[in-house]
Order: structure tokens, then C-alpha cells, then sequence
């Protein structure tokens, strides 16, 4: 078993950026080389603008080729909430916004050519108890009645059309999601942005950060230092003491996936006969697709912990048993992956987006960052150009994760808060 990202290790590296020579002054300096940071180089690029990325380790290595490769219509807080919260005009607009994520993907791969097998499959929520359909349902009646906007209620009885086996009580299938192989889109993306002119550094984390006026600042890494006339913060769940501030309103939290050996065609069908993008409704949720090489991804929260060679062995076991539970014919499948990563949960659930003292920012994807990521790294580009409306998640405010001073001491009481909510819920 290989304790590495299968994305990574299934597609195509770069080139070795890790001696690459930093220029002095740049128009804009992004920290970071996963989806959001190089969707925004590249699209500054475009537009004229000298950019370099700072990377501490390589292109994708964070949350970026650590996910499910899901891209997924849907906030992570659900509609109703999120109606109940905002008001309908804003939930809605919010929305509808997941769309136009997977939109920005499917440009980019056509754009750019990049060869990652995107595919229109659909997301495919499953209720984990009766009571769980039985929101799945009234979900599916207000995205209709109120927004016009249709997807497919599966009943337990009709549930064998889309998945095997009994363990849920239920679907809500939206036909828009999309799956990818994120470490070829991921890497695809870089590889792009450096044709368009941004400069890539890796191996070159950012240890200091020095304000020089408004948003011009000088970054001190491990490779050296370079000054930027802005500076836009993409490092997700992996945000560091440099930018503290940030810091403390993302709790680090560790989801956890294993690979199985590749499966024979005719056991995918039975698995996943449509092939669709799964999740279920638990706070530690799984999550599961079919690779474009045949094999079983099973993902989740198995734990409230940190991502370590540690915790993700114990992780693994943990989601195995799970997987066998959902799928008991793959009992005797090898599994081939096994890694962690770090998701970026902010305190309300909801992408974060602005400026604060000078610096960028776009964090807090909670789940659903691979194609939130790439589109906000898009509209940041815009921001940076001065459109501040670009920013759909302006006017939300970035609170701070109550006692959260740096280590995210927090995580085990909160995983034991939502193990408790899925048992009584």
C-alpha cells in the first residue's frame, strides 16, 4: 500500500521548480500552487500582470491532489440553511455560484487542453437515516418551487438504480456535478500558468511577511526574498503563522481516503451503476467515486485529527471497515492508497474572500474546494484588477474560531461533538 495522494502519483509532475531564480519585484505574489492560487496566476497572467507563486513544498502537494476529485454543485451548510441564515435572494445567488465553479473547470480544461477526464456525471447525496431523505426530499421541492432548479429524488426502493447494496435510505442526484482527476488538472493548471508567464517557486515557503504600504509587501522565504506590489493568500487549509490573522478563522481538519486495487468493469456497474460523484448526509461524512482507472476512492472524516503518516494509517483502517460496511463485495479488494489532507473548515462553513490589512485572501472551501477553488482563484484575479464585485462572499464576515491560538488543539472535541449529532440526528 502507498501512502501517497493516488492523483499524485498517477499523473505527470512538473518540472523541478525548486531552483528557480526569484525576481525582485513582482505585480502580484500568490502563496500557494494549488487550485486557487494558480487559477488566479494564470488568469493575472493573462491580463498582463508579472506574477510568481510560492510554494513551500510542489505544485498540488496541499488539499489540491488530496481530495476526492469531486466537483460539486451545493453548499456545504445545505440550501435550507443557508436560507434560513441569509434570506433566499443571497442563499440562492450563493448557490447557484457552485454551478459556475464547475463551469470555470470545464473552460479551463477546454481552454488549455489539459487532459484530466473531466466528466459531467453528476453528485449523488445519500441519506443516511429515513429522517435524512426525508430533508433530501424538501430540499429538492424548494430548489424547485424557488429557484427552478431540478434534481432527481431516488426512493430506497429505486436506490439499486444508483448505488448497491441497502445501506442508505435514499438519494438527491444533481446531473451537474462532475468528476476529474484533480492531480492532472491540478498540475495541467500549473503547467499552464507558467506558458502564460508566471514565475513557480517551489521549495519556497513563506516564513516572513513585511507591509511596505497599502497592499505592497516583501515576503521572506526559504529561497529568498521578493517584494509584490500585491499579494493574494491561497494556502486553504495549510495556512500558516506568517498570515496569522487568517490562521485563526480556519480549523485544519484531517479527511482521509483509500484506493482500491483496480476493479473489474462489471463490479463499477454494480457499484456505482451511473458512475456518479457520492457523499452521504453525516457530519463525518463519506464520500466515494469511481476513478477513471477502475478503482474504488473512499473518503471521509474518519477522524477529527491532523493529516500524519500516523493518523493516516489509523484513518485508513477506520475508512476500509466503512467501505466494507457500504460494500460488502469488496471484503476481500485490495487496498493500493492510502493518504490524508487538510480541509479548510471555517466557523460558519462558507468560503472566505476578501482583504485584510493589505493582504488577499481566499479560504475556508470546507469540503468543496476543487471547484470553488479554481473559480475563486478567477475571481480574485478579477479583484486584483480592482473589481471588488467579482467577490461573491464580500460581504460575510471571516469571525475567529473561539479559542483557536494556532495548533488546532480543538479538533478531538469536535469530533466528538459531531459523532454525537450523527448518532442522535
Amino acid at each position: 500500500m502507498k501512502f501517497t495522494p493516488y492523483w499524485l502519483d498517477t499523473s505527470t509532475p512538473g518540472p523541478d521548480r525548486s531552483t528557480t531564480e526569484m525576481a525582485g519585484r513582482v505585480d502580484v505574489a500568490v502563496v500557494g500552487a494549488g487550485l486557487t492560487g494558480l487559477s488566479a496566476a494564470l488568469h493575472l497572467a493573462r491580463r498582463g500582470a508579472s506574477v510568481a507563486v510560492l510554494e513551500r513544498d510542489t505544485v498540488a502537494f496541499g488539499a489540491s491532489g488530496r481530495n476526492g476529485g469531486m466537483a460539486t454543485t451545493g453548499l456545504a451548510i445545505g440550501f435550507r440553511d443557508a436560507i434560513a441564515r441569509y434570506g433566499f435572494p443571497t442563499a440562492s445567488a450563493l448557490y447557484l455560484k457552485y454551478n459556475e465553479a464547475i463551469d470555470a473547470i470545464e473552460q479551463l480544461v477546454n481552454e488549455e487542453a489539459i487532459d484530466c477526464d473531466f466528466e459531467r456525471s453528476g453528485k449523488m447525496n445519500l441519506a443516511c437515516k429515513p429522517s435524512h431523505f426525508d430533508g433530501l426530499q424538501k430540499t429538492a421541492e424548494v430548489l424547485a418551487e424557488r429557484l427552478g432548479y431540478d434534481t432527481i429524488v431516488v426512493p430506497k426502493s429505486d436506490l439499486s438504480t444508483e448505488i448497491a447494496g441497502d445501506f442508505y435510505h435514499g438519494a438527491m442526484v444533481d446531473p451537474k456535478g462532475a468528476g476529474l482527476h484533480v492531480g492532472k488538472f491540478t498540475r495541467g493548471l500549473g503547467e499552464a500558468a507558467a506558458r502564460a508567464g508566471v514565475q513557480i517557486h517551489e521549495r519556497a515557503g513563506v516564513e516572513k511577511v513585511s507591509r511596505q504600504s497599502g497592499t505592497k509587501h516583501r515576503l521572506y522565504t526559504s529561497r529568498g526574498s521578493m517584494e509584490a506590489d500585491q499579494v493574494l493568500v491561497a494556502t486553504s487549509g495549510y495556512t500558516s503563522r506568517p498570515f496569522r490573522w487568517m490562521q485563526l478563522r480556519i480549523a485544519p481538519v484531517g479527511s482521509f481516503i483509500i484506493v482500491t486495487e483496480p476493479l473489474d468493469d462489471e463490479v463499477c456497474r454494480q457499484l456505482l451503476p451511473n458512475r456518479r460523484m457520492a457523499s452521504d448526509s453525516r457530519n463525518l461524512l463519506y464520500y466515494f467515486r469511481i476513478t477513471p482507472d477502475q478503482r474504488l476512492l473512499f473518503g471521509g472524516r474518519a477522524r477529527f485529527a491532523m493529516s500524519n503518516p500516523q493518523s493516516d494509517v489509523k484513518s485508513g483502517q477506520i475508512l476500509r471497515e466503512a467501505m466494507v460496511s457500504v460494500f460488502p463485495q469488496l471484503s476481500q479488494a485490495r487496498v493500493d492508497y492510502c493518504w490524508g489532507g487538510l480541509v479548510d473548515m471555517s466557523l460558519d462553513r462558507m468560503v472566505h474572500a476578501g482583504q485584510h490589512e493589505g493582504l488577499f485572501y481566499s479560504l475556508g472551501y470546507s469540503g468543496h474546494g476543487v471547484q470553488m477553488a479554481t473559480y475563486m482563484g478567477r475571481q480574485m484575479a478579477e479583484v486584483l484588477s480592482g473589481n471588488e464585485d467579482a467577490n461573491p462572499w464580500r460581504d460575510l464576515p471571516f469571525k475567529r474560531i473561539p479559542g483557536h491560538v494556532g495548533p488546532p488543539w480543538f479538533l478531538p472535541f469536535a469530533g466528538a461533538y459531531y459523532n454525537a449529532m450523527d448518532r442522535i440526528k
